[in-house]
């Protein structure tokens, strides 16, 4: 094992500090430094994997106070979920800035994360005591769009029920 893969190992802050250097150099023609190349391309590759598991998180976290919106008819909740969702459509935002190739993975996450959400959705309406089989049916026959997921809508307002 070379010098540069062990500190790898040892060091990851370290070797990305003297990797990153070493691309600059090679980038300016000093071509003579030490690159630890299949390394750098995990890592690059990881980079990536990174930033689709964020948006992942993010889907699946609207989708699943989606869900509690629309299939609870609890009040006091409702705020919070909301500020949720308008959290991750935010995070969702800066991902898309920094990395747009990521718009073409929306929908695939969107499909991926549902079934995951809905069983978030299901645990959290089943402790407030809110799973009817009825509810449980619908909830995992939800499904939201693209837009519904990234844009500014909210289900509308349960009938009111008490706390």
């Amino acid at each position: 094992m070379s010098e540069i893969a062990t500190l790898y190992d040892k060091d990851f802050v370290l070797w990305s500090e003297q990797q990153a250097e070493a691309l600059r150099a090679a980038a300016r023609g000093a071509s003579n430094h030490p690159i630890d190349w299949e390394n750098v391309a995990e890592e690059i590759d990881s980079l990536a994997r990174s930033e689709k598991r964020e948006l992942g998180s993010q889907i699946k976290r609207i989708i699943h106070h989606l869900l509690k919106l629309e299939h609870s008819t609890a009040r006091n909740p409702r705020r919070g979920w909301e500020n949720s969702i308008f959290d991750a459509r935010d995070e969702i935002d800066d991902l898309l800035d920094r990395s747009p190739s990521l718009r073409q993975e929306i929908s695939a996450e969107i499909a991926r994360q549902a079934p995951r959400a809905a069983r978030l959705a299901f645990r959290d309406l089943g402790k407030r005591a809110e799973v009817e089989p009825a509810i449980a049916g619908r909830i995992n026959a939800t499904t939201f769009t693209e837009d519904q997921i990234l844009g500014d809508w909210f289900p509308p307002e349960p009938p009111r029920a008490a706390e």
